[in-house]
């Protein structure tokens, strides 16, 4: 006779899994998917090890779900509980800040679905989950991070409403109605608050530090492959809305950092000439175009302006100033989404008159570097006749020589310049913008390097331009005489098609490590997707205009449009408060008249209940229509047999209309207007 095998533990699991669950593990089941929601948003920025941590703690709760096993003990807890919080103090070197105490959250609320054991330990998930949502906030504040809280919040009140059901619980979509219910019934509200309460300088979802924290964006130096780096990103560095016609793309150059100083591979501002604060010598010809620039976070003091700006913009509660360079400097780093109005000139002359002093220092090269460099300048010297044939010289050089642009050069030597122009000749923007200042100072040109960003993408669906990081780009400038400082591109000699079209149009992007080519030749499928992702743009950017970037000013314009002119934090207050109660008015007068209504019998029992109570026979808590009948028939109660016989007929048939069988309920309906009748005779005699 054939013995059966005994099921392996995952058969057993599964065929546990597979029964019907019991209401607690469903429930339990339902606050863990809620806090997986909770705790999805905080992997991107936690430590791996945290993450590992709380996955396998979160598992370990499902486990025990299935199961049916006790919790851990504390003592088993406790220890792995004090590893944890060594590893924070570990990985941050202290348990205060956003860092640590983030992520000390985080592992709090996935040991306590260990400790789970009343009531209050919901409450404290509950309470734990929600502080979280907030806290998320600390790293996104996108359209799609909040997308995610409103459904974390849904989901958490559902599990929260399901554990209060003390009788048999309505089904999982009509929990999920009624958590959503609650949510929409708050919208209101929120709006108010958000347009009405008095608002404050800088991010509300930062800390003081915030702005010092590392950002994607231009460096303050530059050194060959940093700006390659950028080009990878797709992340917006700004928008740019158009009030006059916007240049061809030819002119989109965006000026950032200026470099002067050079080490023979890192290029760095002139310190020098950063403190210069004298008016700059600038002619514009032609008519500016005007703008307004929204910038994203960077941590940097560095605005960006088409070129060339003639004054620094006006930025709430951080003052700007224009460099001798035409640089835009903030007195403190912007950390978070600013918006300014600007005003540039393509067509200009910058410091035709600049004295040899000035241009002595944009002349300077660090000695005992790229000597192969110095010795083709020297040769080129002698046959030229000026300093816009030098410029011509070394452009024509780029054009003829086998040179490529590309994302990823070789790795250059001590001698950068040296490598790059007579050994790889293969590099990105800023190689092209390095050699050709270093050649020029050579020959006895001033010159410096210039960084920025260079094009945009004009979004057909609300018309802002997008420049992304990977529009970043070097050129340079250099001082010729009666014309002043004039920009020269020398990545446009190598691959013109960057500076025409932008980048992916100089070197078309690649997925998987470059396995995938992206074909960007115009067709459908290209179409469609650049469709989608401008509507996406769109909503992103109005996301950002009017949510996240609801400033001061623009709640003071709000309330003034609305017809008051002192407005203050007493004005804002008692709008606030006023609105707020007439919205709250108007979501909570429907609820009062959906309330449950009565029935005439649960009335006429009512009714007898408050008579009864008068004469001293108010039926207790626990007692039904039965039991309640005994009493009042009793020899101890005060009514006499008339009253006695009434009250009894009336509470046998409340009792067969209310707990009966349907028939005897229908039945006992329609007796229900003698029942009325007898039952006003029965008033009428206890007076």
């Amino acid at each position: 006779m054939k013995m059966r095998s005994a099921p392996s533990a995952s058969t057993a699991f599964l065929q546990r899994a597979m029964r019907p669950m019991s209401r607690d593990k469903a429930d339990t089941l339902l606050l863990l998917a809620a806090c997986v929601m909770v705790l999805a948003p905080h992997v991107t920025h936690l430590p791996i090890w945290a993450t590992t941590v709380c996955a396998a703690l979160l598992l370990w709760r499902t486990w025990i779900t299935f199961r049916g096993n006790r919790m851990p003990s504390r003592w088993i807890l406790l220890p792995i509980s004090i590893l944890a919080m060594g590893g924070v103090y570990w990985t941050y070197k202290t348990f205060f800040g956003q860092e640590a105490g983030v992520t000390m959250l985080v592992l709090l609320l996935a040991f306590k679905l260990l400790e789970m054991r009343a009531k209050r330990d919901l409450f404290v998930i509950v309470f734990l989950s929600f502080f979280l949502m907030l806290a998320s906030f600390f790293y996104s504040q996108s359209i799609l991070a909040a997308a995610m809280m409103v459904a974390a919040v849904v989901l958490m009140l559902t599990a929260q409403l399901s554990f209060q059901y003390t009788g048999t619980a309505p089904p999982l979509k009509r929990r999920l109605a009624l958590g959503t219910l609650i949510v929409a019934l708050a919208i209101p509200l929120t709006l108010v608050l958000f347009l009405l309460f008095p608002r404050i300088q800088g991010p509300l979802w930062g800390l003081p530090g915030d702005a010092q924290s590392a950002r994607s964006g231009l460096s303050d130096s530059m050194s060959p492959g940093n700006i390659s780096e950028l080009a990878l990103s797709g992340e917006i560095a700004f928008r740019a809305k158009f009030i006059d016609k916007p240049p061809p793309n030819a002119n989109l150059y965006w000026r950032g950092p200026v470099f002067g100083a050079y080490d023979g591979r890192t290029w760095t501002p002139l310190q020098a000439r950063m403190n210069f604060t004298g008016p700059v010598a600038i002619a514009p010809r032609g008519e500016p175009i005007r703008y307004q620039v929204t910038l994203e976070p960077n941590g940097r003091r560095a605005l960006l302006a088409l070129e060339m700006p003639l004054t620094a913009p006006q930025v709430t509660d951080n003052p700007s100033r224009l460099s001798v360079e035409l640089q835009i400097l903030t007195r403190k780093p912007i950390g978070q989404r600013i918006r300014y109005d600007a005003e540039s000139y393509v067509e200009y002359e910058l410091q035709p008159n600049a004295s040899d002093a000035v241009l002595r220092e944009w002349l300077e090269l660090p000695r005992g570097y790229n000597p192969q460099t110095l010795e083709l300048a020297g040769r080129l010297r002698s046959h030229l006749r000026g300093d816009t044939e030098a410029v011509d010289a070394i452009l024509k050089y780029f054009r003829q020589e086998k040179f490529s642009y590309t994302l990823e050069p070789p790795l250059l030597g001590q001698h950068a310049v040296d490598d790059f122009l007579f050994s790889t000749r293969a590099g990105f923007c800023e190689h092209y913008a390095s050699a050709f200042v270093v050649l020029m100072r050579a020959l006895g040109v001033p010159a410096r390097v210039v960084t920025g960003y260079q094009g945009g993408e004009i979004n057909t669906v609300d018309g802002f331009m997008t420049v992304r990081q990977s529009d970043a780009h070097a050129w340079a400038e250099v001082w010729l005489k009666n014309r002043g400082w004039t920009r020269v591109d020398p990545t446009a000699a190598v691959a013109p098609e960057r500076v025409e079209r932008n980048l992916a149009g100089a070197i078309p992007p690649r997925l998987f490590g470059g396995l995938i080519t992206l074909d960007r030749t115009p067709g459908a499928w290209m179409k469609a997707l650049r469709e989608l992702r401008h509507n996406w743009d769109a909503v992103t950017n109005s996301w950002n205009q009017w949510v996240l970037n609801y400033t001061p000013d623009r709640q003071r314009s709000l309330i003034q449009s609305l017809g008051f002119d002192n407005v203050d934090w007493r004005t804002l207050t008692g709008l606030m408060f006023g609105l707020g109660a007439i919205v709250t008015a108007v979501v909570a007068l429907p609820l009062t008249r959906n309330r449950q209504k009565l029935n005439p019998v649960d009335r006429l029992y009512q009714a007898l209940c408050r008579q009864m109570a008068r004469r001293g026979c108010a039926p207790a808590k626990h007692e039904g229509p039965r039991a309640y009948a005994m009493r009042l028939t009793s020899a101890s109660s005060p009514l006499n047999p008339v009253q006695k016989t009434a009250a009894a007929r009336f509470l046998e048939l409340y009792e067969s209309i209310r707990y009966g069988s349907p028939d005897t309920s229908k039945a006992a309906q329609k007796n229900s207007s003698a029942l009325v009748s007898r039952l006003q005779s029965l008033l009428a005699e206890s007076k």
